[in-house]
């Protein structure tokens, strides 16, 4: 699976942001998409990655594509409010994923299968913009593998603000799909459109066949 092949509809979302944006890359990993966004649009970006594994790589992969002036990094898993609680993880692979913040679930709603966590401090996206001086986004990628309905519940002030999002929702999980939908369009957000590359359709014996990037815009 190649770069242009796994989220063909993010690559294209980020073609379509005006230039000079300032975007929050929530769920940044090792940089990919903040990488190209400010390398192809010159774009801000503020990379969310809280996980240790993985900020190294990202930290790497700014410095090597001459973006530290662009990109951002800030080390803190969001949530729908401040405090101090485990960051859970299901792989120490550099470049994982399916990690999450407090909670005991994955991407799918189903208990994680934690095999290393450490405790640090979480925060909502409207206290990273009151608190910590962060401009707001014009624009969101939220990409955290199971939390997104929580994080949007922390972002009222922010979601009210921007132009739009791109989301990775599971429509199985009835909680998150559910009230990431109620939060969205609360905030004066529009759907218009989900899409992911036909090599979940193929994969859809683990249930990311209904594993959804949506596209959401204020009209």
């Amino acid at each position: 699976m190649s770069f242009a092949d796994k989220e063909p509809e993010t690559l294209e979302w980020i073609d379509n942001i005006p230039d000079d944006s300032v975007i929050w890359d929530i769920g940044a990993n090792i940089g990919l998409y903040s990488v190209y966004a400010a390398k192809t649009k010159n774009c801000k970006v503020f990379a969310f990655e809280p996980s240790v594994f993985n900020i190294e790589l990202l930290a790497r992969n700014i410095y090597l594509n001459q973006l530290s002036d662009r990109i951002i990094i800030v080390p803190l898993p969001l949530s729908d409010g401040t405090r101090v609680s485990h960051m859970n993880f299901s792989t120490m692979e550099w470049g994982g994923a399916l990690s999450t913040f407090e909670e005991d679930y994955g991407w799918d709603g189903n208990k994680l299968n934690v095999s290393f966590d450490y405790q640090t401090v979480g925060i909502s996206m409207d206290e990273v913009n009151l608190h910590l001086g962060i401009p707001l986004p014009d624009y969101i990628k939220l990409d955290v593998d199971g939390i997104e309905h929580l994080i949007l519940k922390g972002g009222h002030d922010v979601l009210n603000k921007i132009k739009g999002l791109i989301i990775e929702v599971n429509d199985n999980f009835r909680e998150q799909a559910e009230l990431c939908g109620a939060l969205l369009e609360s905030s004066g957000l529009s759907l218009i459109e989900k899409r992911h590359s036909a090599i979940f359709d193929d994969l859809d014996s683990f249930g990311s066949g209904m594993v959804w990037n949506q596209i959401w815009l204020r009209r």
